[in-house]
C-alpha cells in the first residue's frame, strides 16, 4: 500500500486562504461535509487483488480521519461503492443504479461525450454529513497506467470529504518520495483530513470562517488532545 504519514503542523505550508480554496467550488461557494456514518465499501468490477486494495486503502484513510469502517450499511448495504468499467455505457446496465443516480442516462452521455475517465458523486444526510458516495471510474489509456494502490489511495482521499471540485486540479493529494519512489498522502493534505474529522469540528459547512478552524487545528502541537469548543 502507499503510505500515508502522520500529520504534522504545516504553518509553513497551508495558509488558511490555501484551506479555503480546498473547499471552494468553481462558482465561489464554500461546501465541506465529512462522513456522519461509519463507511461500508463494496467495490465492482475487478478482480479479488485490486478489491482488496481499494478496501484497504479506503481503510488507511478512514484510520488517519479516525473514522470508523463498517461491514454493511443498515440503510444502503454499501455506502462507497466504487465502479470499474471500460465504456461509460456500462453503467447504464448495473441494476438499480438509476434510482440512486438521478438522471443517470443524461449523465453518462455527457460524461462520454467529455471523454472523462473518472466522476464522483455524493449523498448527504439531513444535518448535510456524506450519507453515501459513488466513484465511477472508466479505464482508459491514461488510467490503466496508474498503479491500482495510487489510484485506490486516490479516490479514498478524494472522498473521505467533499473537496472543492477544482480542489486538485494543479496539484495531486499524493506525492512520490524521491528516495525511494514510494507513494505517500502529501503530510499537509492528510493534516488537513485530520483536523476537519476532530470531534469538535461540524459534520458540514458551507462558511468559509470553517476554513480558520481547520487552520487552528493543523497548527496545534502533535498529542495536544482536543481542541477547545470555539
Amino acid at each position: 500500500m502507499p503510505l500515508i504519514e502522520e500529520p504534522r503542523p504545516v504553518t509553513l505550508t497551508y495558509t488558511p486562504e490555501q484551506i479555503e480554496r480546498l473547499f471552494t467550488r468553481t462558482d465561489g461557494s464554500y461546501a465541506f461535509a465529512r462522513w456522519g456514518r461509519p463507511i461500508a465499501p463494496i467495490v465492482f468490477g475487478v478482480e479479488d487483488a485490486t478489491l482488496i486494495t481499494v478496501k484497504s486503502a479506503v481503510e488507511a484513510v478512514a484510520t488517519l480521519a479516525g473514522h470508523q469502517m463498517a461491514e454493511t450499511d443498515p440503510e444502503l448495504g454499501a455506502n462507497l461503492m466504487v465502479f470499474f468499467f471500460r465504456d461509460w455505457t456500462e453503467l447504464l446496465a448495473v441494476p438499480d443504479l438509476d434510482r440512486m443516480i438521478p438522471d443517470l442516462a443524461t449523465l453518462v452521455g455527457k460524461l462520454s461525450n467529455a471523454q472523462a475517465s473518472q466522476y464522483r458523486a455524493f449523498r448527504f444526510d439531513d444535518q448535510g454529513a456524506i450519507q453515501a458516495a459513488f466513484v465511477f471510474l472508466c479505464m482508459d489509456r491514461d488510467l490503466v497506467k496508474i498503479p491500482a494502490e495510487t489510484l485506490a489511495l486516490t479516490q479514498a482521499v478524494q472522498t473521505i470529504v467533499l473537496w472543492g471540485d477544482q480542489a486538485f486540479a494543479e496539484t495531486s493529494p499524493l506525492a512520490v518520495l524521491p528516495d525511494t519512489g514510494a507513494t505517500i498522502l502529501r503530510p499537509e493534505i492528510a493534516g488537513v483530513i485530520a483536523a476537519a474529522y476532530d470531534r469538535m469540528m461540524p459534520p458540514s459547512a458551507d462558511d468559509a470562517s470553517h476554513a480558520l478552524r481547520l487552520f487552528a487545528r493543523l497548527q496545534a502541537p502533535a498529542g495536544s488532545g482536543d481542541a477547545k469548543p470555539e
